[in-house]
């Protein structure tokens, strides 16, 4: 072993939370190295989070334009000719963003110092590992070890990723639209794909096992995405498994026990995603396990010492801000701060259509803690930002969550149009341990969606003044 690299810090996985955990690791005065095997930046910003916002987006303004074509138009706009769509260049735009912001991310690394090795890493032992660059093999030693590689998609027996089966990553570059999309799970990512799909043109079919969409949020959160889906045109078959595809056709049992043919010339299977934990030499480390995922501790170390891991490779949720923040944290860690990851709530937004975010307890989970518990709601209906953005007539709405004897917040919920911007309004909430009385003497900006937090505190405190 010759050209040993010697590092404090060596993190694995250029994501979110590995990104982030270097740039720290480099501004505390820690040697670092990070080690990626393609794009800086991971998942979230090449192949997920932000190339299918970008397409979302898109797709939605496809759809508006078409909404003004003949007869009396939209809002008083009317074009004559339907809108065209050309994919490749929505794409390029999409890619376009992609490439500002990975780059963003180089510079920033190469401003806090840290070296970057391109190539696949494989671990001899807990803090020795080998890279495989396209100068070569370069071996890096470190003090201290970050793990933070990420997850995959899961594939489905009988339908392997490949050809007309896609997996997100592939539906997020594709070059043609297909005139028919099934997509295989109606969890977030199914569903912000199939929407976008459906918008651009695509004649979507959502196969779900369940017997509800987005089964991880409650009914009342979900049933306007349900209505939107209908006024797409989307088919729905829920407590329905896909079992094959051939020649152009996708077959599903329904929960009747029926077999039926689906015609898809493209499937977007999105049932889930998995650590990545196989290929760099994880079981040579001497970490502990649970389940799938690596265990660790309240300040993210793992069994070895010296070793620590984030983000998706650690277990639910896997949310790109969550990595990031667990990043953030070990990085001081390392540099002899004390620090432990013990969030008050992590906000989960899915952008759908329209928008859900949920940050806390909802009510049922609330109720289970048996104690009293309030909740109220403010429709979006009764706020005048949401009518001058059409957001008033798709059933949305905030919803807060308290403990009924000193009125604190357990949570906060909300269902429409561009509401994943009020989650950190929401979250911040949380995590100051606000009670209802601090929102209500809240002076929230007029006109914005935020008044629909102020408008459900004072519902719940009995006193709204807007319905």
């Amino acid at each position: 072993m010759s050209d040993v690299i010697e590092t404090d810090v060596l993190v694995l996985g250029g994501g979110p939370g590995g990104y982030v955990c270097a740039i720290r690791a480099g501004q505390l005065g820690l040697s670092t190295v990070l080690i990626e095997a393609s794009a800086l930046g991971g998942t979230c910003l090449n192949i997920g989070c932000i190339p299918s916002k970008a397409l979302i987006h898109a797709a939605g303004e496809f759809a508006k334009a078409k909404a003004k074509v003949g007869g009396q138009g939209h809002l008083g706009i009317r074009f004559d000719a339907p809108p065209e769509l050309d994919l490749h260049q929505t794409m390029a735009w999409k890619d376009g963003i992609v490439s500002r912001l990975t780059g963003g991310v180089g510079t920033l690394l190469k401003r806090a110092k840290v070296r970057v090795l391109t190539g696949w890493a494989s671990f001899e032992d807990a803090k020795t590992c080998n890279v495989q660059t396209a100068e070569g093999p370069k071996w890096v030693r470190a003090r201290q070890v970050v793990l933070a590689t990420g997850s995959v998609p899961v594939d489905l027996p009988g339908l392997p990723f490949g050809g007309p089966i896609l997996s997100s990553t592939q539906a997020l570059a594709l070059q043609a639209m297909p005139k028919r999309l099934a997509v295989i799970g109606a969890g977030y990512i199914g569903l912000e794909l199939g929407i976008a799909y459906a918008k651009l043109g695509s004649q979507v079919t959502v196969i779900e096992a369940q017997e509800r969409i987005l089964p991880l949020y409650d009914a009342a959160l979900t049933n306007p995405v349900l209505k939107q889906l209908k006024k797409l045109g989307v088919a729905l078959h829920l407590g329905a498994k896909a079992s094959g595809y051939q020649a152009g056709n996708l077959s599903v049992q329904s929960k009747d026990g029926k077999v039926l043919s689906i015609g898809a010339d493209a499937v977007l299977v999105t049932i889930g995603r998995k650590p990545l934990t196989q290929g760099w030499g994880l079981e040579r480390m001497g970490v502990d396990m649970a389940g799938s995922f690596v265990k660790i501790d309240a300040q993210c170390r793992t069994s070895m010492a010296g070793v620590f891991a984030i983000g998706d490779l650690v277990g639910e949720p896997m949310l790109a801000h969550k990595a990031s923040a667990q990043g953030e944290m070990v990085a001081e860690i390392m540099a002899g701060k004390r620090r432990s990851f013990a969030p008050i709530a992590i906000p989960a937004i899915c952008f759908t259509d329209p928008e859900i975010v949920s940050v806390g307890l909802g009510p049922d989970e609330a109720k289970a803690l048996g104690k009293d518990i309030k909740t109220a709601i403010f429709p979006l209906s009764a706020n005048g930002r949401a009518m001058s953005l059409e957001a008033d007539g798709d059933e949305g709405f905030v919803r807060v969550v308290a403990l009924g004897a000193d009125h604190r917040l357990l949570g906060v919920q909300a269902v429409g149009k561009d509401v994943a911007e009020l989650s950190a309004a929401f979250v911040l909430a949380l995590e100051m341990g606000a009670r209802l009385e601090d929102i209500a003497l809240t002076i929230f900006a007029h006109p914005t969606l935020s008044e629909s937090f102020h408008e459900a505190s004072l519902r719940n405190l009995g006193h709204a003044l807007h319905i």
